[in-house]
């Protein structure tokens, strides 16, 4: 669809006004900081940080801090959904795998065996997809948190890979790397902090 065609919400003063065409919010008094939503955007974001409006009223692409960061829960959840995920593809690789097995004993010794690939997959995995374009895993992505820098940008992959390769020092005493995020204001666990790293919500207006 052109843009032309688009309509958008604009927030003016705490209040959602529109919808709006792109040509008539020439009329409008649109700053930088602007809160603006389209059809396909699952939330607003500041007028700057869409081409289209940049392009429109002159605007420079600002570099904002977050403000909005996930919580212990949101990131435990998003966990536990990632790890379903990947245990059901494990059930189901195990199971196709016993056509070719057919003793008992192998069958426990391959289940066993195989188990740690889960949390080597899951490794990879996290550290593509949180440096890839949506900036997060399938747990993430359904909660709507993504892993950025502290400057809200994306991940390279080294620094993805470095982050969660941090992750074994918040796991190693007992867990508590990740209490780190009841103890200060970005809600950092260890490995966040190790690798200057932030997990982010999903603004809210």
């Amino acid at each position: 669809m052109p843009n032309g065609n688009v309509e958008y919400i604009i927030v003016i003063n705490g209040k959602p006004e529109g919808p709006y065409l792109l040509e008539e919010l020439k009329t409008k008094y649109i700053h930088p900081e602007t809160f603006v939503r389209k059809p396909g955007m699952d939330d607003y974001k500041e007028a700057h940080e869409l081409p289209e409006l940049r392009e429109l009223f002159g605007f420079g692409k600002q570099i904002t801090a977050p403000q909005y960061f996930a919580s212990f829960d949101q990131r435990l959840l998003a966990w536990v959904i990632d790890y379903f995920f990947l245990t059901l593809v494990f059930v189901v690789l195990v199971l196709l795998s016993f056509v070719f097995v057919r003793e008992k004993e192998q069958r426990i010794m391959l289940i066993f065996s195989a188990m740690p690939l889960i949390v080597v997959a899951k490794f990879i995995y996290g550290s593509i997809a949180e440096a890839g374009e949506k900036q997060g895993t399938i747990g993430k992505r359904l909660l709507k948190i993504k892993v950025t820098d502290m400057e809200g940008q994306r991940l390279s992959m080294e620094k993805s890979f470095a982050r969660n390769a941090a992750k074994v020092i918040s796991i190693i005493p007992l867990f508590t790397g990740y209490l780190a995020s009841f103890l200060n204001k970005k809600q950092q666990c260890l490995h966040d902090l190790i690798a200057n790293t932030l997990v982010i919500k999903e603004r809210l207006i």
